[in-house]
């Protein structure tokens, strides 16, 4: 783990050095795969890292270039002598001081990796259920579509999949409309057309849902449209999958009695893989 003041050594270094992140979640982050040596998409975080700073009032440094903070992500994951494929995660935090108003805007960041099992995405149809989290809601606002640590939903959510048998739960906002999983953008196929929720939904402004709506334009028969789902469009759909940086694309298999093909999601993994020469 790295910040541009140096090396962590040890875990109170961490601690201290980061705790609005744990206190406050004052914190933004960005989740990254690097393959031989390259940020997949790294434009695309880094821009939407800096406007998420914007957004939050964080002071963005000088030198927090898009060539130096691609830099020390390959920097790392070199000292980690991971060649081929890794997972990184990028995270920016509000420096120590004060209560809820921070004594400084001034950030550090961490950096830490991981060996990735694939450069490729890799198409997978093994069982996929998902069940609706209902507990609570995501509100319709710009924070829920940044990538901040405060992710309290998501985390109870994953811990009602694991309870009841679910490999991951489909979350909804104050409208009761579905927005995304728990870790991904969702998308819905229904005949020829393809469906995401808006970003005024409330759900994650996404990487890798931007990746895939790019490659739904160039699809001659199909018609895509951002608009809103509701729980009752699950049970009609004929396909449904989640989209993150990290595993590509994931297809769900069966929601409630409904069992979904998984054409569409296996044709756009392809056509990702050698759009970014992963295959």
């Amino acid at each position: 783990m790295i910040n541009f003041n140096g090396v962590f050594t040890d875990k109170s270094d961490f601690i201290t050095a980061s705790n609005r992140a744990l206190l406050y979640g004052d914190a933004v982050f960005e989740t990254l795969k690097v393959v031989d040596n390259k940020i997949l998409f790294w434009e695309e975080h880094y821009f939407r890292l800096m406007s998420s700073m914007r957004i939050l009032r964080m002071k963005i440094p000088m030198n927090f270039t898009i060539e130096y903070l691609e830099e020390q992500i390959i920097s790392l994951t070199s000292k980690l002598n991971i060649s081929s494929s890794a997972r990184v995660r990028m995270t920016i935090f509000r420096n120590d001081g004060g209560l809820y108003r921070p004594d400084t805007n001034e950030v550090s960041f961490m950096i830490t990796a991981k060996e990735c099992p694939s450069k490729e995405y890799v198409f997978t149809k093994e069982n996929y259920e998902v069940e609706l989290f209902k507990d609570f809601h995501i509100s319709k606002h710009l924070l829920s579509t940044l990538k901040t640590t405060n992710k309290i939903t998501q985390v109870v959510a994953s811990v009602f999949a694991k309870e009841n048998g679910f490999e991951d739960c489909l979350l909804v906002n104050d409208d009761k409309n579905v927005i995304e999983g728990i870790s991904g953008n969702i998308f819905m196929v229904l005949e020829n057309h393809i469906i995401t929720p808006p970003i005024s939904d409330g759900c994650l402004n996404g990487i890798m849902r931007k990746q895939v709506i790019n490659e739904l334009k160039n699809f001659t028969d199909i018609v895509f449209e951002e608009k809103s789902i509701s729980p009752f469009d699950l049970q009609k759909a004929d396909e449904l999958f989640l989209t993150n940086v990290i595993t590509g694309i994931q297809p769900i298999t069966k929601y409630r009695k409904k069992e979904f093909s998984t054409r569409v999601s296996e044709s756009l993994i392809k056509k990702i893989n050698l759009k970014n020469n992963l295959v």
